[in-house]
């Protein structure tokens, strides 16, 4: 038997940054606009209703990374941890989800820096035109929806 296929809705397209929503949540997602040849990456932040989530990060890494190494996101002069497997991040706390995705609203770019499991650096650069109306978008596309 077939699984059936999830529905994403389009919400809008500002500059690089896409706003979709899925039967259980709404999220702004770009792909790197520099990541060394490498096109698997993304970053999103994500509203849950159910969960209660709101405005939550989350990055793929272009390239699985070293679970020794650290993995640090610039925006500005601000640094940002995060935690979590191989290719897949988010903030250590609410607090610093909070701190970034603010930071992500007034920031130009981000990039963000990792180590390879072979020991070499590596960084994905995301541009922020477009990032503060597509996670607005979202997030009132789920809010208004519940």
């Amino acid at each position: 038997m077939a699984t059936p296929v999830i529905a994403r809705e389009t919400i809008g397209i500002y500059k690089g940054w896409g706003a979709f929503r899925d039967p259980d949540r709404c999220y702004a997602i770009a792909k790197p606009v520099l990541a060394n040849g490498r096109t698997d990456g993304f970053a999103s932040v994500g509203t849950w209703p159910a969960r209660r989530l709101r405005e939550s990060f989350h990055l793929h890494l272009s390239a699985p990374r070293d679970r020794a190494a650290s993995v640090t996101l610039a925006i500005g002069e601000r640094r940002f941890p995060l935690v979590g497997g191989e290719r897949d991040v988010w903030p250590p706390d609410a607090a610093t989800d909070h701190a970034l995705v603010t930071a992500m609203r007034s920031g130009r770019s981000m990039s963000v820096s990792a180590v390879d499991p072979r020991h070499r650096p590596f960084a994905d650069t995301y541009a922020l035109a477009g990032a503060a109306a597509a996670i607005d978008a979202a997030t009132l596309a789920c809010v208004a929806g519940q």
